[in-house]
């Protein structure tokens, strides 16, 4: 990859050669290996091993993940908050296994509605609860640094299952908690 990455350098017209860039490649391919390493990991292993019985009823939230991801089409970063809720149905999983599954989405090359929806089918299939909501905000450097230029735009996408789809009050309820009020 080092070498790639040697090759772009010189098709962008550098010289990769001199001081300041003698060491670039190696740590351009070192940091794309850790900003995909969710390629690496096995979300359903994750969550397995953090799944508790337990006779909870009321919706449980983790808001304001806070994630980095690269956009697949043009290798820009993207970033923001992931919020999850659930309600359950007998199990439950550790919290940190949330945020550990958004990384690990994150963590590949991505686009936001994608994953979005991995959270949210892994959780409905691995805890079978009433239901799941997810929400993804995000800053895209795609759309800031290039194209259209738009410095303070960002993009929101959700993923309701179960009585959080079927439900308006739940997914209200969700949404009020997390700050998405409707006007």
């Amino acid at each position: 990859m080092e070498e790639q990455f040697r090759e772009i350098l010189q098709a962008i017209g550098e010289d990769p050669d001199r001081e300041g860039l003698l060491k670039t490649p190696l740590r351009c391919a070192r940091a794309l290996r850790e900003l995909t390493r969710g390629y690496s990991q096995d979300a359903e292993a994750i969550i397995n091993g953090a799944l508790f019985t337990e006779e909870y009823s009321e919706m449980i939230i983790i808001k304001d993940i806070d994630f980095y991801s690269l956009c697949e089409h043009h290798l820009l970063p993207f970033f923001g908050k992931v919020h999850v809720a659930y309600l359950p149905s007998g199990k439950i999983v550790g919290i940190s296994k949330i945020a550990r599954l958004a990384d690990v989405f994150a963590r590949r090359l991505q686009v936001q509605e994608r994953m979005t929806t991995q959270l949210a089918n892994i959780l409905m299939e691995k805890l079978q609860p009433e239901g799941v909501g997810v929400v993804v905000e995000a800053e895209h450097l795609c759309m800031r640094m290039r194209g259209v230029e738009k410095q303070n735009s960002y993009v929101v996408t959700s993923a309701m299952h179960g009585v959080f789809r079927d439900h308006q009050e739940t997914r209200e309820e969700f949404m009020d908690l997390i700050g998405h009020r409707r006007a």
